[in-house]
C-alpha cells in the first residue's frame, strides 16, 4: 500500500506562516471509541457511526489548528492505520473494502496490518508453554497483536525527521503512544490530540493541545446512500 514521505515546503510571507499538518489515525481505536461515546450519549447498547473517511483528514487538521490557535495551514495527508484478521469472513470483506476503495481516496495513506496471535505464556520456572489455565482448566486464548501503535510511532518520528510536517494530529486513545509524543515534544514537533474523553487522558496531557472530536462529530458523518 502507498507510503508517502513527501510534502510541500512550508510557505511564508511577511504576515503569514503556513503550518504543514499531517494526521495520524488508528482506524479501529478511533472508530470504536467514537461509537462508544455516541452510544452512551444516546443511551444505546451499541451503535456504528458511519465516518466520511475522505473528509476526516482535512477536518481533523482544521480543528487541530483551531485548538492550537494557528491561522494558516496546509493539509499534507492523513495516515490511516488498519488491522484485520484473515481468519474471519467479515474481516476478509473489510480488507477487500480497504483495498478496493479506502486506499484510493485522495489524501489518505493507508497501512493495513494482519492481526497475529501472541504466543501463549511460558512458566517462569520450567519455561514450558502454559496451554490451559491452571485454575479453570480452560484453554488460554492469546490476545492478538496488531502492531498498529508501533507503526504510528515509527511514522510520526520518521516523518518528523524528514521534516515532512510541522504539526501532527493524533487520533487515538492508545496510551502506548505517550512516549512517542513526549519524544516529539523534545524535538520541537507539536502534536495535537484529537481526543474522545474520558479515554485518552494520558495522551491529551502530554500533547501540545487537544480538542474533543465528539463536540462536532456530526460534521464527519457519511451522507446516507441514495
Amino acid at each position: 500500500m502507498p507510503r508517502d514521505s513527501t510534502s510541500a515546503p512550508a510557505a511564508s510571507s511577511t504576515n503569514i506562516t503556513i503550518t504543514r499538518v499531517r494526521v495520524f489515525v488508528d482506524y479501529w481505536n478511533f472508530q470504536l471509541t467514537l461509537n462508544e461515546r455516541i452510544a452512551k450519549s444516546k443511551k444505546l447498547a451499541d451503535t456504528r457511526f458511519q465516518i466520511e473517511w475522505r473528509k476526516l483528514g482535512p477536518w481533523l487538521a482544521a480543528r487541530a489548528c483551531e485548538a492550537a490557535g494557528l491561522s494558516g495551514h496546509s493539509f499534507e495527508g492523513a495516515h490511516l492505520y488498519v488491522s484485520y484478521d484473515p481468519r474471519k469472513e467479515s474481516d476478509k470483506k473489510f480488507f477487500g473494502w480497504v483495498n478496493s476503495w479506502l486506499t484510493k481516496q485522495p489524501g489518505l495513506i493507508v497501512e493495513c496490518r494482519e492481526r497475529k496471535p501472541k504466543a501463549a505464556p511460558d512458566c517462569p520456572e520450567c519455561h514450558q508453554t502454559i496451554a490451559d489455565c491452571p485454575h479453570c482448566k480452560r484453554p488460554i486464548r492469546p490476545s492478538q497483536e496488531k502492531g498498529v501503535d508501533t507503526l504510528i510511532a515509527t511514522d510520526m518520528i520518521r516523518l518528523a525527521w524528514e521534516s515532512a510536517y510541522d504539526l501532527a494530529v493524533l487520533a487515538t486513545s492508545d496510551r502506548d503512544l505517550v512516549p512517542a509524543v513526549e519524544f516529539l515534544n523534545t524535538k520541537g514537533r507539536k502534536v495535537v490530540h484529537a481526543a474522545l474523553p474520558p479515554k485518552g487522558a494520558d495522551l491529551s496531557s502530554v500533547s501540545w493541545a487537544m480538542f474533543d472530536v465528539f463536540d462536532r462529530y456530526t460534521e464527519i458523518e457519511r451522507p446516507p446512500v441514495k
